[in-house]
């Protein structure tokens, strides 16, 4: 006896939710923005493909969600390594905190070097080394100032200090030799020895300078006034994409519902078909019943007057045998007269023949 196995229990939002994130993150990683689908993120996690907008308005929305989830996690992990209360300990930390990132959570890593895409919404990559870098700032600032430097130079060095550390961490990703202790140490020995010997107003060499003065002129520094418009201009698109996005995503409702609409008319269209079909199964069963009724009756019917023929034929060879009965016993009859009376002759010849033999003696 066949067995029928327990249905798959339905996800909720919740799970659906983390499944396409989980899926849409490998996909974006081995593939990049560009060439990856909502349909092959869809059919992959095996839903349609309006599963994927209802939850994220589409791909831009799951690939913000995915690169804001990771650039948190990166950067809680480096704040963290931070917290310590020693500068050595604390780049000693925040080098393994990257390459620690960079090997248990490759797929992420990837996304985030990648050349960012503006779907994105909350940054680059290059924004989260700024982030890191500023917290790295403070640090500095402060170390500069006990050690005579000035503390304005701080941002620099900080960029400085966490570029070399993230570009070692992209080179790592593919390579992964010396192990993640090894290559900590080495860049913790190249940042921290340097650091140590450093001239407080470093210049460029004579030659070097006359070298540098040839090149082209040195594209100025923006201004804070104008790092400040361009602030505004990104918050503009931003809220631009925001808006856009949201459009979108009544759009989106609004063609779901036309489309529930459509689901729910074509239910009831079907439905209908349905009912009509049955009703004329119904009928035709009727009529196929009332049909073998008849054919039922017509059969007994006939099977009645074979019965009736039957009887008649029975009577009819009865009496046709008592005919011949009768017609055998007045034959028997006959035979038995015709014998009495061959008897009488012959007994009338023997008494002739007796009295003929009697006068003739």
């Amino acid at each position: 006896m066949r067995t029928v196995s327990e249905p798959r229990r339905r996800m909720t939002g919740k799970e659906r939710r983390e499944q396409l994130i989980q899926i849409s993150r490998t996909l974006f990683a081995e593939k990049g923005f560009d060439g990856t689908s909502v349909e092959e993120i869809a059919a992959t996690a095996n839903v349609s493909k309006p599963v994927v907008y209802e939850h994220f308005g589409g791909k831009e929305g799951v690939y913000a969600v995915v690169v804001d989830r990771e650039m948190q996690k990166l950067l809680g992990m480096v704040t963290e390594a931070l917290s310590a209360s020693h500068a050595l300990v604390k780049l000693e930390r925040a080098a393994l905190a990257l390459l620690a990132y960079v090997e248990e959570n490759s797929e992420g890593f990837r996304i985030l070097v990648r050349d960012s895409h503006a779907a994105s919404g909350t940054g680059t990559f290059a924004s989260l080394i700024n982030d890191i870098a500023s917290q790295v700032e403070d640090v500095m600032v402060d170390e500069f100032a006990t050690r005579g430097y000035d503390p304005k130079l701080a941002p620099m060095y900080a960029q400085m200090l966490v570029g070399m550390v993230a570009l070692t961490g992209q080179w790592w990703l593919d390579v992964r030799r010396p192990s993640r202790e090894e290559v900590a140490a080495h860049l913790v020995n190249l940042a921290w020895n340097g650091l140590t010997g450093l001239n407080p107003r470093p210049r460029l060499t004579s030659g070097s300078r006359v070298v540098e003065e040839r090149r082209a002129p040195v594209v100025p520094r923006p201004t804070e006034k104008e790092l400040r418009e361009r602030e505004r201009a990104r918050e503009r698109e931003l809220r631009e994409a925001e808006k856009l996005a949201r459009e979108q995503e009544k759009a989106r409702e609004r063609e779901l519902k036309e489309q529930e609409k459509i689901r729910e008319r074509e239910l009831r269209e079907a439905e209908k078909l349905a009912r009509e079909a049955e009703r004329v199964r119904l009928r035709e069963l009727k009529e196929l019943e009332k049909i073998r009724e008849r054919e039922q009756r017509e059969a007994e019917k006939l099977a009645r007057e074979q019965e009736k023929v039957r009887e008649r034929e029975l009577k009819e060879q009865e009496r046709a045998r008592e005919r011949e009965l009768r017609q055998l016993r007045e034959a028997e009859k006959a035979r038995e007269r015709e014998q009495r009376e061959l008897e009488r002759v012959r007994v009338r010849e023997a008494r002739a023949a007796e009295r003929a033999s009697n006068s003739s003696r």
